[in-house]
């Protein structure tokens, strides 16, 4: 596979380069670098200002704001962006539900949605995920009754990342009980958080976080044409999304720039007689991540290479896997790094560093990723029955 950037692309990519560490504000850059949470209002800002630009939401159809970008472009349109520690569009809206509506939702569903979620003027969250059924997704048992022009929703959801700052969810319901499988008679439907019924309740996480919620649905009425493509065929779309979403998760870029934070960090530590970026076993550590990393790398290019016609492609699978897996070796080594400074948590009067500090609850907080979007288990059964044919 040929790997090397033509002149074209280079051009592309030092525009991209350019763009990102000049109208992106460097302070929203540098807090987001060093793992420090964003505000709502500076993640809308920089959503706002990708998509004032056309970079927010590129692999969407060109009709509706995408890029007729070749596969390498879109590789270093998102790349380029993670290196620069450029907080990305809104996963939500640019890599979930707003490819699900651009491929399957009516002319109306596409007019009415889609600018103002490539504009982040609506933010999405996902109604997937409830307590009996988080991997196994297929389990799911929120209703959806069809009473005249409306459905009637009941049910809950667990895990909703941000529902606390969304405008709208985009939700997995039930709408045929009686289907021959669990993975039919499912339907994606989308509905204002602000309907009545609708209770979301704020979840603490291990890092002493607020990012995900439990969201209650009592009875929501929620119109018949806010159903994306046909009743019953969710699953289908479910899937669609997931594809994307894994895709999106590998995040290769991100990790290089945590690397290069904990050897920046190693370098300040004392190690014997030197620093621990000078200790071998310690360089060969971040050497076999480096070395795996760009190995991720060069399969991630494969895979968006032959994504094509809406089709899920079960190699990326492949890239959730094991991209989860080293964004977690690589908190592991900041913690490490961190050694007993990362204790403290939160206290300003201690003389610990704030990044070390801050090492704890991210290491924490990363234990999620090889469960999100499909747990290492489920990707893993996917290989081997789509990929390997066991």
């Amino acid at each position: 596979m040929k790997i090397s950037l033509s002149p074209d692309e280079v051009a592309f990519r030092d525009e991209l380069r350019k763009f990102y560490r000049t109208e992106i504000p460097a302070d929203i850059r540098e807090r987001f670098k060093y793992g420090n949470e964003l505000s709502r209002d500076e993640i809308v800002r920089t959503h706002k200002i990708l998509n004032e630009h056309g970079l927010a939401v590129p692999n969407w159809p060109v009709e509706w704001g995408g890029k007729d970008w070749t596969p390498m472009q879109r590789h270093l349109w998102q790349d380029e962006m993670q290196l620069a520690s450029v907080p990305e569009p809104l996963t939500f809206n640019a890599q979930m539900v707003g490819p699900v509506i651009a491929h399957f939702g009516s002319d109306e569903l596409k007019q009415r949605f889609l600018p103002a979620t490539a504009a982040l003027d609506i933010w999405w969250c996902q109604g997937f995920s409830e307590p009996d059924a988080g991997s196994d997704l297929a389990s799911l048992r929120t209703t959806a009754v069809r009473d005249g022009d409306s459905y009637i929703v009941n049910g809950q959801k667990i895990w909703t990342t941000l529902a606390q700052y969304a405008d709208w969810i985009f939700c997995l319901v039930r709408t045929d009980p009686n289907a021959p499988k669990k993975q039919a008679g499912i339907s994606f439907l989308l509905f204002d958080v602000k309907s009545p019924g609708v209770t979301i309740r704020p979840i603490k996480l291990i890092d002493g976080g607020y990012e995900v919620n439990e969201v209650f649905f009592e009875n929501v009425r929620v119109p018949a044409d806010q159903l994306v493509g046909q009743e019953n065929m969710g699953w289908t779309y479910a899937k669609f999304l997931l594809g994307n979403e894994r895709t999106g998760i590998t995040g290769v870029g991100r990790t290089k720039v945590k690397i290069g934070i904990a050897k920046e960090y190693a370098a300040q530590t004392k190690s014997g007689t030197g620093t621990l970026l000078e200790d071998p076993l310690f360089a060969a550590r971040v050497a076999e991540l480096e070395n795996e990393l760009l190995a991720l790398e060069l399969t991630q290019l494969r895979v968006v290479s032959n994504s094509s016609d809406g089709k899920p492609n079960p190699a990326s699978s492949v890239l959730k896997l094991r991209g989860s897996e080293l964004q977690q070796a690589t908190t592991e080594l900041l913690l490490d790094i961190a050694g007993q400074d990362a204790l403290p948590v939160g206290a300003d009067e201690i003389a610990s560093p704030g990044w070390a500090q801050r090492s704890g609850p991210g290491y924490l907080n990363y234990r999620k990723t090889t469960i999100y979007g499909g747990s290492s288990e489920v990707q893993r059964t996917i290989i081997a029955s789509t990929i390997l044919g066991l």
